[in-house]
C-alpha cells in the first residue's frame, strides 16, 4: 500500500477571476507564480502548490480554507496590511489594533480574505 505521508500536500483555492487571483497570490502575498492555465493559477508557497482554480461561481465559507504558520504575526500583518491587505474582525473575538486574536493557549491568529472573498489566516504557534 502506497503511504500519503510521503506524498506532496497540493492545496486548492477557488477563484471566479484567475488574473485578479494570480495578482492577489503574486504580488500581494508575494508567491512564485507556476503557471497559469485557463483552468487554474498555480502557485507555490515553499513546498507547497496551491492551485487556485477557476470556478463559475462560488459560495466563500466562513472558516478558513488556507492558512499560513509564521514566526512574526504582528510583523507579517504589518507587511500585508502595507500592501493593501484588510485583516477581518469578528464580533465577539477580543483581537488587537492590528486585527491579531490571542487563544487562550496563547497561539495568535489573524484572518484576511482573498479578492473572492476565501478565509485566509496566519498563526503564530508558541512553542
Amino acid at each position: 500500500m502506497t503511504s500519503l505521508a510521503a506524498a506532496e500536500v497540493i492545496a486548492f483555492a477557488p477563484s471566479t477571476d484567475l488574473d485578479r487571483s494570480r495578482r492577489f497570490f503574486g504580488e500581494v502575498l508575494g508567491l512564485e507564480i507556476v503557471d497559469v492555465t485557463p483552468f487554474a493559477c498555480v502557485v507555490r508557497n515553499g513546498g507547497t502548490m496551491i492551485r487556485v482554480t477557476a470556478m463559475e461561481k462560488l459560495v466563500p465559507q466562513p472558516f478558513t480554507v488556507l492558512g499560513w504558520a509564521v514566526a512574526d504575526i504582528a510583523g507579517t500583518v504589518a507587511e500585508l496590511a502595507s500592501r493593501g491587505v484588510e485583516f477581518v474582525r469578528y464580533e465577539g473575538i477580543d483581537q488587537g489594533d492590528n486585527g491579531v486574536w490571542t487563544t487562550p493557549g496563547g497561539d495568535m491568529v489573524a484572518w484576511f480574505t482573498d479578492p473572492d472573498g476565501n478565509v485566509l489566516s496566519l498563526t503564530e504557534f508558541v512553542r
